[in-house]
């Protein structure tokens, strides 16, 4: 791999598995120095710590409740303590509706799961942010922050409107903190498609008709499969590098061109 984040100091927050390990190992490939795997899920968790090592970067692991706002705030300060500072926040941890209430849609969603969802995929974003604001300007290694939108932010969606909503929300704060931080820090964020996750999968697996529900999900790609963690964490780990040093505000989709059209392939 090339060294393009050569002596980055980094923290991804839902790095126990899908995107995040992708991301985090990846970055360890690419030269970082330390990466702090943030989840709830400490078996997951320490997995992509090794893997973070024997691509070779140093490893910790800091298990938070990121519905927490004092987890958030220890997060950010083991992060610091541990790496001697901090260059790159990855904001990638996230949650959908129908991981915490079955049969979510508009009609039935539950107002504590609306909570829960904006909770983890805006609060959590934005306190992490807020609270590593000081670390990352005092940084001289490029300093930036990466956030994990989605296309469910710009597209309605069927049967995940608070995740959807919440995406959208994530945009905007992303665009509003990339003005807050600037000049000093750079903020941008990747919208990813439907990513062959585990969360992906495990959502396959529970449905009555796997073959139509995984039609639906891939049918807006122009590309006509399923993408892969290690593609998104390309853009994330690029977005966090020096090669993107002149890209804040920016929103990167990794969605196989589902914003292209308004179709569906056949």
């Amino acid at each position: 791999m090339s060294d393009r984040l050569a002596g980055k100091r980094i923290l991804v927050t839902g790095a126990a598995q899908g995107m995040g390990r992708a991301i985090a190992v990846m970055a360890a490939g690419q030269g970082a120095e330390s990466v702090t795997i943030t989840d709830l899920k400490a078996p997951g968790a320490e997995e992509t710590a090794d893997l973070v090592r024997a691509a070779g970067a140093r490893a910790s692991v800091v298990l938070a409740d990121l519905t927490r706002a004092e987890d958030i705030r220890r997060m950010i300060e083991e992060a610091v303590s541990f790496a001697g500072g901090l260059d790159t926040l990855v904001n990638n941890a996230g949650v959908i509706d129908s991981v915490l209430m079955e049969g979510a849609n508009f009609d039935t969603l539950d107002e504590r799961v609306w909570d829960a969802v904006f909770d983890v995929n805006v609060r959590a974003a934005w306190l992490a942010s807020q609270s590593a604001a000081p670390h990352l300007r005092a940084s001289e290694r490029g300093p930036s922050i990466v956030n994990s939108a989605s296309v469910s932010g710009i597209n309605g969606t069927q049967n995940a409107v608070a995740y959807g909503a919440s995406k959208a929300a994530l945009i905007s704060l992303t665009k509003s903190t990339a003005v807050a931080l600037a000049p000093r820090v750079r903020v941008n964020a990747f919208l990813p498609g439907a990513i062959a996750t585990p969360m992906a999968m495990e959502f396959l697996d529970s449905v009555d008709d796997r073959e139509y529900t995984m039609n639906h999900m891939t049918g807006a790609h122009l590309l006509p499969r399923f993408g892969e963690a290690d593609e998104v964490a390309e853009v994330a780990c690029f977005l966090a590098s020096d090669a993107a040093s002149f890209v804040t505000g920016a929103i990167y989709a990794v969605d196989g061109g589902t914003l292209a059209w308004r179709g569906l392939r056949a």
